[in-house]
């Protein structure tokens, strides 16, 4: 049974026996940054990096001449756009995430669409009733740009177990 004809969970989640190699999930959330966004996520991480809070020394003393995006919300944002589609109700863990990469900037004001895609999968040495999922996601601008991907492996429940 493939991603789009599965049995979800009842909050939506895709159980781990449903998920198939290969399989691409552009996810249907899109999200706008803003201003806010930013000083908040980097205030309330306590991060007092002026690339991000101060958009004076940003104009005054960067190449980009506006502030970036915190790279932590980026990855958090498109995890997070992915959950509604793949993991909501169905994740026992989140394992980890490797080859993280910011390739382009993401801007107060961009909008970030996203994709998942189903790298492989296997079945838990230690719990027979769960896998481990790994996951690439992409995060990309309004213009199509690459602005963030990851790897990330998640612990994922099974239907029958």
């Amino acid at each position: 049974m493939g991603q789009d004809a599965a049995i979800r969970h009842k909050r939506g989640g895709i159980y781990f026996e449903d998920f198939t190699a290969g399989h691409v999930f552009e996810h249907r959330l899109t999200r706008t940054v803003t201003q806010m966004d930013n000083m908040l996520f980097s205030n309330m991480t306590l991060n007092p990096q002026p690339l991000h809070i101060d958009r004076h020394f940003c104009e005054q003393e960067t190449e980009w001449g506006k502030p970036l995006m915190n790279s932590l919300f980026t990855l958090g944002l498109m995890i997070g756009i992915s959950v509604n589609d793949l993991t909501v109700g169905t994740t026992i863990a989140n394992l980890g995430m490797t080859e993280v990469k910011f390739p382009h900037p993401l801007f107060e004001g961009d909008t970030m669409h996203c994709s998942t895609e189903v790298l492989g999968k296997r079945e838990s040495k230690s719990r027979p009733n769960a896998g481990i999922v790994e996951f690439h996601h992409r995060a990309f601008n309004q213009d199509g740009k690459l602005v963030a991907e990851c790897r990330r492996q998640a612990f994922m429940v099974k239907r029958l177990g």
